[in-house]
């Protein structure tokens, strides 16, 4: 496993059917829903940031950038869909960020979302260690910024490797 093919066959159940609702005990249901976003590495991904990380549909990255770990994205916020968008927006929700590039390195963040979300943002996804929310805000409370990713995958993005982001809202709803 780690590999985006092995990944890929995982997850690909849980597109077929993206609205799990599952029941564990009394009338307390769990909801996921997931999107994926495929993106690139690029020379100048530095991944230093210590309190955030971003994948943005910018083609071109400077060495400023410190945070951008991925570039030429096929979505921004704004494109996820609208199921994913209303577990992040959940109260108490959770959002697991997994990053899976082409030759197997992989890397998993955990987050929350928040009803203040507005995932609006067309260019960018970014991850905050932070409670700080804007357009462009996927995840607050991360477990991990730029900086804590691991290095292997840091190295292959910096080659220009392909990869992708799954992303995995999980939210609480009570049945009444």
């Amino acid at each position: 496993m780690g590999r985006v093919e092995s990944s890929r066959s995982i997850l690909s159940e849980h597109t077929k059917n993206q609205n799990l609702l599952t029941s564990f005990s009394g009338n307390t249901k769990y909801l996921a829903e997931l999107d994926v976003v495929s993106f690139r590495g690029h020379p100048n991904i530095r991944a230093t940031h210590k309190t955030t990380f971003e994948i943005t549909r910018e083609t071109y990255l400077s060495p400023r950038g410190d945070c951008i770990i991925g570039v030429d994205a096929d979505k921004g916020l704004a494109d996820l869909s609208q199921e994913l968008k209303r577990v992040v927006r959940s109260k108490d929700s959770v959002i697991l960020v997994l990053l899976v590039d082409e030759l197997g390195e992989y890397d998993l963040v955990l987050g929350r979302g928040d009803p203040r979300l507005e995932l609006s943002d067309e260019k960018r996804i970014i991850v905050r260690r932070s409670t700080h929310v804007s357009q462009n805000t996927l995840a607050i409370l991360s477990s991990k910024s730029a900086a804590d990713l691991k290095r292997s995958l840091i190295e292959n993005l910096r080659k220009g490797v392909n990869a992708r982001a799954y992303i995995i809202g999980l939210a609480t709803t009570q049945n009444t």
